[in-house]
């Protein structure tokens, strides 16, 4: 039996959410040949969501067969593009269930809000389909562990979650000279986050939602709200039912690099938390403009400082990291990486090789590109869920410690739970609003 076959005998139907068949655990165990066309589905066609499409589109073998969103404007707009750039026209939909029926989609590009990065990511895998799930993984922390969880059960399905840095040039040539001895025993590694977006937009009241846009499906599994436009597209982030503020929305791709120079895998068990909100004007939004976090481990100290309402940073860039070594400091964001040696006043000389790299670009073509190699050759990807996992955790943690005016959080992760506040524990498990159901993983 070929795989398209299969895929068509094993299709399965809904009646509604939570009703999705679980395909055979052997489903996929025959690898997709690499002459095969690889069908995907877009679910969330804003932003982010669809530059990622765009990444697939530009590989061979690739169609995209359905667009899913809430705002039939940017379906519409979406939609054109596809067709005037890749001459391919996808089904249209606003519910993402009617997408996931489809027998003939092999992988789902995960778009939307954070909030729903957890009910559409593990009905995916339900329903036989790969994913691409943007960061940060999930909202919560109940919902990376499902995530982690429904993946490794569907585990011949492929997770990629979009910390894209780990497929990068610039990221994975600081790991070979960090991990190889370039900058000596690593010390401490300094990441900051400093962007004028963060502190939210200017303050406007309610109003109705606008023609085309579905807000009841928008807001989904979170709390019933009123309409308002600073609280919709991409400032979503700034409200905690939805995202994570500055600190989660970088801070899942920079951290997730000083966890990666020490090989860390799991949630901090100790975060030191300063947080509040010190821009001088009033502005519409929830999150934290101002944070300052230290994650104390066993060899060496990760601080994260996050200054949202401003573009400028050290070292001329308004994020990155140093790595600071006993013989060096490894200086990274995006664009360069640059080494400059300690000096050695006895020998005279420096104590290791000075390492300049600039140039660099965004990687997310390289790690789609790794997706979709590993959805033929079963390959783990470059950023598994339980990567995503443990970077999201560095963040939700410190964002938990904020909101319960917590300046120190001890966290339990074989138990899954606070061991120093039960108010940060109740903030662990999202609540979801009827008919929407957490998935149970």
């Amino acid at each position: 039996m070929n795989r398209r076959n299969f895929i068509n005998r094993t299709a399965f139907t809904t009646a509604g959410f939570g009703m999705l068949s679980v395909l055979p655990s052997k489903a996929w165990e025959t690898p997709v040949s690499p002459s095969d066309t690889i069908n995907v589905a877009l679910i969330g066609c804003r932003n982010m969501g669809f530059g990622i499409l765009e990444k697939h589109l530009s590989n061979e073998g690739v169609k995209c067969v359905a667009l899913c969103d809430v705002d039939s404007g940017v379906l519409n707009e979406r939609a054109a593009t596809v067709l005037k750039n890749y001459n391919q026209k996808p089904d249209l939909y606003g519910d993402f269930r009617k997408v996931l029926e489809r027998k003939d989609i092999d992988a789902v590009i995960v778009g939307t809000p954070d909030h729903w990065h957890c009910l559409v990511t593990v009905s995916a895998l339900e329903a036989g389909k790969h994913v691409y799930v943007e960061k940060p993984m999930a909202n919560t922390i109940a919902e990376c562990n499902i995530i982690v969880n429904a993946a490794k059960y569907h585990k011949n399905m492929i997770v990629q979650v979009g910390q894209q840095q780990r497929s990068s040039f610039v990221f994975n040539k600081a790991m070979e000279i960090i991990k190889g001895g370039g900058i000596g025993k690593l010390r401490k590694v300094d990441v900051w986050a400093n962007f004028e977006y963060g502190v939210g937009q200017e303050i406007v009241p309610d109003e109705q939602p606008p023609a085309g846009v579905d807000f009841d499906m928008w807001l989904g599994p979170a709390p019933s709200r009123s309409f308002n436009r600073t609280r919709f597209h991409g400032s979503w982030r700034m409200f905690w039912d939805y995202g994570g503020g500055l600190a989660s929305d970088w801070g899942v791709h920079l951290v997730d690099m000083a966890l990666w120079a020490g090989n860390i895998t799991s949630a901090p068990g100790k975060v030191l938390v300063y947080a509040d909100n010190t821009y001088s004007h009033p502005r519409s939004h929830e999150t934290f403009d101002s944070m300052a976090i230290v994650y104390p481990n066993k060899d060496f100290v990760i601080n994260y400082n996050v200054t949202a309402g401003i573009g400028k940073g050290p070292y001329d860039s308004s994020y990155g990291l140093a790595f600071v070594g006993d013989m060096g400091t490894l200086v990274a964001d995006r664009s360069k990486l640059i080494l400059t040696p300690e000096w050695d006043s006895r020998a005279k000389k420096n104590k290791v090789e000075e390492y300049k790299y600039t140039g660099g670009q965004e990687s997310h073509g390289e790690h789609v590109r790794n997706f979709l190699d590993c959805i033929r050759s079963r390959n783990k990807p470059a950023c598994p869920p339980e990567i995503g996992k443990a970077a999201a955790l560095h963040v939700h943690i410190p964002n938990i410690a904020g909101r319960c005016g917590e300046p120190v959080l001890l966290w339990d992760d074989k138990n899954n739970r606070f061991t120093n506040s039960e108010s940060a524990n109740k903030l662990i498990t999202p609540e979801y609003r009827k008919p929407w159901t957490l998935p149970k993983y």
